[in-house]
């Protein structure tokens, strides 16, 4: 679903509705979805009869060379699990997973060593097979920054300081100097947001903290982002249709980052009916300003892929 006339793009970052340049060949930029064990996706991303042996990791990284994991939000990777990702997605050697945190470390005021070590056990795994690209400390609206908060944020960060960090804050009281000073002397990332701006939510931005550049976008569902999940079903927060022209200035900010990191990852997390997956392609398409490989259900689905689409259909249509 797509809410147009809510929300400006570009204003604040000096970017214009046109073509985006190609990102400065010294960054790796890397575009994929959050998650891959979806429902919904049977039919639209994945085939609606799946071969033996179908893993969603290994169709999904034919398309894309990020994937973010987000069932470690909600319980730690296990670390056989983690190995088992890696060997899935083995045959693209660019491919690198990000992570988000645990949300006991983003959503808890008290989480505990063994928490800590239960948490290192499934990113260790990632990190010494080379494909951890970076750990996002998610963390909620309601996190507004006070002096305790920061303080929290502080120690997180050194807690977890071997590891590549980005936070994402979604409060409109952390859009000040300090706080970026604050990541770039840590040299973590600052997760740049596309979501709802409703009262004093974070506004788009085109921000470079540390090696790792990160964009995140949520979808713009105004009428659902605040509800309450017994009201409206979860997945409608997420129900969101990017337009190309609501795309463009992201790629923007996405190749303005590029030119000074050393690693972006652009991550579509409006993930209804897999269409994160069809802005993720329709990104990589004007990043790289060529055409890009499409999953043959989702071309199906989503028609106005054909454009962008390298390869023709595999099997013959009527029209």
């Amino acid at each position: 679903m797509r809410r147009a006339g809510k929300q400006s793009d570009g204003a604040e970052v000096g970017v214009k509705n046109e073509s985006a340049p190609a990102p400065a060949r010294s960054a790796n930029v890397r575009v994929g979805p959050a998650g891959w064990s979806y429902a919904d996706w049977s039919g639209y991303a994945y085939p609606s009869r799946k071969p033996k042996g179908f893993h969603e990791a290994t169709y999904l990284a034919e398309f894309f060379d990020t994937i973010e994991i987000n069932t470690s939000f909600y319980n730690p990777i296990q670390p056989d699990h983690a190995k088992l990702w890696v060997e899935r997605v083995s045959e693209n050697r660019n491919f690198v997973f990000t992570a988000k945190m645990w949300q006991k470390f983003t959503h808890d005021p008290s989480p505990s060593d063994g928490d800590e070590k239960q948490v290192r056990a499934g990113f260790d795994v990632l990190r010494e097979a080379g494909k951890l690209g970076a750990v996002l400390l998610q963390f909620p609206f309601s996190f507004h920054r006070t002096n305790e908060t920061t303080t929290y944020l502080e120690g997180v960060l050194r807690r977890f300081a071997d590891y590549p960090l980005v936070v994402e804050v979604r409060h409109a009281t952390w859009n000040v100097l300090e706080v970026f000073e604050l990541l770039r002397e840590r040299g973590v990332g600052f997760c740049n947001i596309d979501q709802p701006v409703i009262g004093r939510s974070i506004a788009p931005s085109a921000e470079l903290t540390g090696p790792v550049g990160y964009v995140r976008l949520h979808g713009r569902r105004y009428d659902t982002w605040f509800n309450d999940e017994a009201m409206v079903p979860s997945f409608e927060r997420y129900n969101y249709l990017y337009s190309e022209e609501e795309l463009r200035p992201w790629a923007m900010r996405t190749a303005s980052i590029a030119e000074a990191a050393k690693d972006v990852f652009v991550i579509t997390n409006n993930h209804y009916q897999a269409k994160g997956v069809v802005n993720a392609l329709q990104l990589i398409s004007m990043l790289k300003e060529s055409k890009v490989k499409v999953p043959e259900p989702l071309r199906i689905q989503y028609p106005e892929l054909e454009k962008i689409a390298s390869e023709r259909p595999k099997e013959p249509r009527l029209f």
